[in-house]
């Protein structure tokens, strides 16, 4: 299984332009029709050298808006410009093969290694700080940015003065209700003696309403609803400091993460104002 002990080198060469095009069709069908996609910003962002993309997804593991907003880069930019995604080490765990296909469309290990060196080598990289607990948040936190307090972005942006691109959806929640997360019952039940489902710890256990289960518990794979969504890409966000000595200045991190949350924040609330 993949780690974040293989070389950031071996991920990047994953990366496969032609796979990538092969799906291009399909996510182009699902852009216009199952989704009807409508997206706005992109002219923030700049046409040359690397961005750091953060952003807030809905949806469950098919996380629609995330593939819709990847489809967009592409077809704005082209698929030869690279992008690559930070996606959670579990899915490797978990399903293999998924992530082997994830892997040739630009996944790579959620780590700051990994991220450093596609940033590096002149890629942008797409981050969903959130993680299982932004994209499965209840119905009822929809419109609320879940970042989860995780702010090694932060740091990596501060590191390497990149800019920070916010990117924000409206709708994909619509594709999966969820009703409730009872992660902290289930890991009380575990601790009492429980297994996890193929022993790994989900992190976030949501009961929902979607295809193809009605409604199911824990984060199982789901076909999503057919429902419209809206992206949003902000204004670049850029810091007074930058270099090594700002990303360990703990009290500057947390004042950056606020300013990227808020942000985010004002962002999606425009997004879901406009009629």
């Amino acid at each position: 299984m993949p780690s974040p002990n293989h070389p950031p080198s071996w991920f990047l060469a994953r990366r496969n332009v032609e796979t990538i095009r092969s799906w291009m069709p399909f996510w182009g069908w699902a852009h216009d029709h199952y989704f009807p996609v409508s997206s706005d910003g992109w002219e923030n962002i700049p046409h040359d050298g690397p961005v750091l993309f953060v952003g807030s997804h809905n949806g469950g593991l098919a996380a629609p808006d995330m593939f819709m907003a990847m489809y967009a880069w592409f077809n704005r930019f082209g698929v030869e410009r690279p992008i690559y995604g930070l996606m959670h080490p579990k899915v490797w765990q978990g399903c293999p093969f998924l992530a082997s296909m994830a892997e040739e469309c630009g996944a790579i290990v959620a780590h700051p290694k990994m991220a450093l060196q596609a940033l590096k080598q002149g890629s942008s990289v797409l981050v969903y700080p959130g993680g299982s607990r932004d994209v499965f948040r209840p119905y009822s936190q929809r419109h609320k940015i879940c970042l989860q307090n995780h702010q090694g972005f932060i740091k990596l942006a501060l590191r390497e003065n990149i800019p920070i691109v916010p990117l924000v959806s409206d709708g994909a929640h619509e594709t999966l209700i969820v009703l409730a997360d009872i992660y902290p019952l289930m890991k009380q039940l575990h601790e009492h003696g429980m297994p996890w489902f193929l022993g790994i710890d989900p992190e976030v256990f949501p009961i929902y309403l979607g295809w193809p289960w009605g409604v199911a518990f824990g984060p199982l794979m789901n076909i999503p609803w057919p429902k419209p969504i809206r992206l949003r890409v902000g204004e670049a966000i850029a810091f007074e400091r930058s270099g090594r000595e700002a990303a360990r200045d703990r009290d500057y991190v947390g004042q950056c993460y606020t300013t990227v949350e808020q942000s985010m924040q004002k962002l999606l609330d425009s997004l879901v104002a406009k009629p």
